[in-house]
């Protein structure tokens, strides 16, 4: 299956209404049952040396920081600092979190300000010359390293989120863009190819439950 480069939904910042409160419901759902959590919970655990470190940890494209805050029961003492586009996905985040409304693109942040990047079902929105330029942005701001957390394309994936969406789902906007999700999604080699451009040799890639990708850069 080739990758594809149609727009979800999701990328129209116009978008600013309830049903971006529905999708973001939903995606809560799939990211506890599908491995959006314990995905980025195996993650932290590469670049977190204590389970009561203190670690500054910056969710790019964080939606509700969902998988970040359910990490909080392993990592008591990461600090959570959620940047979004879309001014009504932060609104959807818990209060207690810094939210800062920015273009990934130019994050105002300064060099090694954060420990950790984290960046879940974040980099299939783009092309790939667009995430060479956020993984050199990212690897900019962080200490530590980068966690990214997205999803593997193949049609068994493709099949199963066309299944799930259409008997479970409520939201049109999910239904519309998880498959595409899917589609946007990544092959090993694509990845591998990413992380060798922006000229990271340390790094780990493994396949986690259900068809994602866990990548940890380290710096």
């Amino acid at each position: 299956m080739n990758r594809s480069y149609e727009q979800e939904l999701m990328d129209d910042f116009s978008i600013r209404d309830k049903r971006i409160d529905i999708a973001l419901r939903e995606l809560k759902i799939i990211n506890k049952y599908l491995g959006g959590i314990s995905t980025t919970k195996s993650a932290l655990k590469f670049l977190i040396e204590s389970e009561h470190e203190r670690v500054n940890i910056i969710d790019i494209g964080s939606g509700s920081s969902d998988n970040l805050i359910a990490a909080k029961n392993r990592y008591p003492n990461i600090q959570i600092l959620s940047i979004d586009k879309n001014l009504r996905v932060l609104s959807n985040a818990e209060n207690s979190l810094i939210k800062i409304n920015s273009d990934a693109f130019h994050l105002p942040i300064k060099d090694g300000s954060c420990d950790i990047v984290h960046a879940a079902l974040f980099l299939h929105h783009f092309t790939e010359e667009k995430i060479f330029v956020l993984l050199t942005e990212f690897l900019r701001i962080a200490r530590k390293g980068i966690i990214i957390n997205d999803l593997q394309r193949s049609h068994f994936a493709l099949i199963g989120i066309k299944l799930l969406t259409v008997i479970f789902s409520k939201s049109e906007m999910v239904k519309n863009d998880a498959p595409l999700s899917v589609k946007r999604g990544f092959a090993k080699q694509e990845i591998l190819k990413l992380i060798v451009v922006s000229d990271s040799t340390n790094f780990i890639i493994k396949k986690k439950w259900a068809f994602r990708w866990m990548v940890v850069i380290k710096k």
